[in-house]
């Protein structure tokens, strides 16, 4: 059994930032393009990037719920992207330097892809693209926005 943590490796069952343990429903292969294709949407800066910033958490805590009907479509399309990516560059998404990394993803929301995928990859791009941003910005109850580090980055104030 595996379990998750967005701030650690992948490795080891770890307890998540929030208290409570997560079954991984996605393999280290997809667990691995799905944080590197985060990162690369939402790019750490003098601010925390996407996986940092809780997205993962948020997409695997909505993986059972709300979302659960698009596990399919993300591991097929995970996959895809990473064959892609293999079939295009002869590395890993993660191998690739960051320019090159966007040219890659600059590609696949155009649809502009050499193999063929069980999904339509423009799409899924623009799904993972939606779901990245709702996981960044979105109330930390939702399990994303760790620390409410996306909501300091643009001046949003809570009080209680």
């Amino acid at each position: 059994m595996a379990y998750y943590k967005s701030h650690r490796h992948l490795d080891a069952p770890i307890i998540l930032k929030y208290g409570e343990f997560l079954e991984i429903m996605l393999n280290q292969d997809q667990l691995k393009v799905l944080q590197t294709v985060v990162n690369i949407i939402i790019p750490a800066d003098d601010d925390p990037g996407g996986w940092e910033g809780g997205v993962g958490d948020y997409l695997l805590h909505q993986f059972e719920g709300d979302l659960k009907h698009m596990l399919a479509i993300y591991e097929q399309g995970l996959m895809a992207l990473n064959a892609e990516v293999k079939t295009v560059t002869g590395k890993s998404l993660d191998e690739l330097d960051p320019q090159a990394q966007e040219a890659f993803m600059a590609a696949i929301e155009q649809g502009q892809v050499q193999e063929t995928w069980p999904v339509d990859p423009a799409p899924f791009f623009a799904m993972l693209v939606q779901h990245c941003a709702e996981g960044f910005y979105s109330d930390p109850g939702n399990y994303g926005n760790h620390d409410r580090a996306s909501w300091k980055m643009i001046g949003f104030e809570v009080t209680r």
